[in-house]
């Protein structure tokens, strides 16, 4: 049979489930888009930027249903060479940091013509290999189906990351003799998943330390989401506390007596310093312990670590491991628990329960309690959204000081899913993420909480919500600067260069997109606008909601961080900046 590689990649794409692709066609490309155009069961999504391309086919990978270890769906850019592929490089980079797996199909110049100094003429391959798993060029259409299925094996095994396949035209233009298309489960047939031989010994060691502690507690981040029910378990098991990641917000229920916080460092919420207060054996579960949930390395973490991660080159980076584990989250959640069968389950640590549920409610008044004047108040804004929408609805969040105070004033339900870019920390991430959410969740409320900044950068990518009916509503945080770096500048500064945002009509941003548009300039105005968004987005209608809020109270995260690296500096730095803070304050 004669096929095209277009026509090749896109039966393989079929094979693989995917049903939506993100990207704009070019000369490079269009056979593949026509080709696309062709399926009944993929959507080819035009967007305005490749870098929103890459962040909702990061959105769809993150939000998507989990069957066998692995998404139902990930997600895929079809984009043009060179200027595509680095204008879509911060999505590509902020999941390959993050562990999200995605297939990047790029078109490729022709490599029949023997001619240099082509269009988009640039080494991808070259390009692609600091944030991507891989990268192939296919160099005859019988290699396009296999070298997707391989891919795609790469792109969702291990630690999850992105994959690069480069097709040049030429393959895509003309058809060529081909075998039969291969099916995507003859192709697994070949594949044998290697067994963990290791597994069971070393679950043994980690029960037993586990066992022997007075005070065990558990460590979550994004690579145990999969796991929640066997983290509660555990976690009960065993009267655990259970402090998260920022990437794993969700990966516990927040409602749950055990749950902390985020992080336990001494940049944490009071609840989570406390439960964590002389840990003798922790638990650490799909987390690579980096900067951010360790309040930039000030945790104490004790010898007694378990460290339990599909990626083994995390091992022994920062903390040193009594115990490593390379194995999926559930795979070793399901060996421990089976271990742990016949052990007697503790008694419940009362003192523990309490004195997490007390500091939590104290944490919460303070910020209840805070004077914001006639801006919104953080707590009062999050409190009535918990209250307004689903269980599982899906939270989108940003780069920013709206990252933190989510993290500590939003309780996520059981059933809560929770979206962030983490390492790569990419702003912008939040208004094109959401909307992939949506893409592979239809069924359900999907939000996105972004900063002013972080909106401005892709808020054109709103018109594609629109064009697809997709209610995706976004609660701008609003304060008219780049917040969180504004909050650092002022005490050693005293002064904020370079982080004022200009005036900026978000009402007219609505009205370009097509978007709907809501103000919340104060307390009272907060739960008739969530009422009125969310009827507006149940209708297919994007939202945009401009949240006066008020920032004047630092988060926990915020001001433990800057204490602590602030201390870690050498004496003659700490005085040299703190006679220069002085010296500012004093002449204004």
């Amino acid at each position: 049979m004669k096929k095209n590689a277009a026509e090749l990649a896109v039966y393989a794409l079929e094979q693989l489930g995917i049903r939506h692709t993100f990207g704009i066609p070019g000369v490079h490309n269009t056979e593949l888009y026509d080709a696309l155009n062709n399926s009944t069961q993929i959507k080819p999504v035009l967007v305005t930027h490749e870098g929103g391309a890459a962040f909702m086919a990061d959105g769809v990978s993150r939000s998507a249903d989990w069957h066998q270890h692995r998404p139902k769906e990930i997600g895929v850019l079809v984009i043009v060479p060179a200027a595509g592929f680095t204008h879509a490089a911060s999505g590509i980079g902020e999941a390959f940091l993050d562990g999200i797996p995605m297939l990047v199909i790029s078109g490729g110049i022709r490599t029949d013509t023997g001619r240099r100094f082509q269009l988009h003429g640039i080494d991808q391959l070259q390009l692609a290999k600091p944030i991507t798993k891989a990268a192939y060029r296919i160099n005859h259409q019988s290699e396009v189906i296999e070298t997707l299925y391989q891919a795609y094996q790469l792109a969702t095994s291990g630690k999850p990351g992105p994959v690069l396949v480069e097709i040049p035209v030429n393959l895509q233009l003309f058809k060529e003799s081909v075998p039969a298309p291969m099916p995507y489960s003859q192709f697994l047939e070949d594949m044998a998943k290697p067994e963990n031989s290791d597994l069971s010994t070393l679950t043994e060691q980690a029960l037993q330390l586990l066992s022997a502690a007075n005070k065990p507690a558990m460590f979550v981040g994004w690579g145990a989401r999969h796991a929640k029910q066997q983290l509660v378990q555990l976690a009960e098991k065993l009267q655990m506390p259970v402090a998260t990641t920022l990437q794993g917000l969700a990966s516990f229920p927040h409602q749950h007596p055990l749950h902390a916080g985020f992080g336990f460092s001494p940049s944490a919420v009071p609840a989570a310093q406390y439960a964590f207060a002389d840990c003798d054996v922790l638990l650490a579960i799909g987390t690579r312990f980096s900067e951010i949930p360790t309040g930039s390395f000030s945790a104490e973490v004790p010898d007694n670590l378990i460290h339990v991660d599909i990626d083994d080159s995390v091992f022994n980076q920062n903390y040193p491991a009594k115990v490593a584990i390379p194995a999926d989250a559930l795979e070793f959640t399901d060996a421990l628990l089976e271990q742990m069968a016949d052990s007697a389950a503790r008694s419940p640590d009362q003192t523990l329960v309490k004195g997490i549920k007390k500091r939590k409610a104290d944490y919460q008044q303070s910020w209840l309690d805070h004077d914001s004047g006639d801006r919104v108040n953080p707590a009062h804004f999050f409190n009535r959204l918990r209250k307004a929408s689903a269980d599982d609805a899906i939270t989108v969040l940003d780069d920013g000081n709206h990252t933190f105070l989510t993290a500590e004033l939003y309780p996520l339900s059981s059933k809560a899913r929770l979206l962030t870019p983490t390492d790569f920390n990419a702003m912008g991430y939040a208004v094109p993420a959401a909307i992939g959410a949506q893409f592979t969740q239809p069924e359900k409320q999907v939000f996105a909480i972004v900063g002013d900044g972080c909106f401005l950068m892709t808020c054109m990518e709103i018109s594609t919500a629109v064009s697809h009916a997709l209610g995706v509503i976004y609660f701008i945080f609003n304060d008219g600067e780049l917040s969180q770096i504004a909050q650092a500048q002022q005490i050693p500064y005293n002064r904020k260069p370079c982080t004022q945002l200009g005036p900026i009509n978000f009402e007219g941003v609505a009205q370009a997109t097509g978007a709907g548009y809501l103000e919340i300039s104060n307390n009272d105005a907060i739960e008739e606008a969530i009422q009125n968004a969310l009827k507006t987005a149940a209708k297919g209608v994007p939202v945009i909601v401009n949240v006066a809020i008020d920032y004047s109270k630092q988060t926990a995260f915020t001001a433990g961080t800057a204490r602590t690296t602030f201390s870690r500096f050498p004496l003659k730095q700490r005085l040299r900046i703190g006679a220069r803070a002085i010296a500012r304050k004093l002449s204004g």
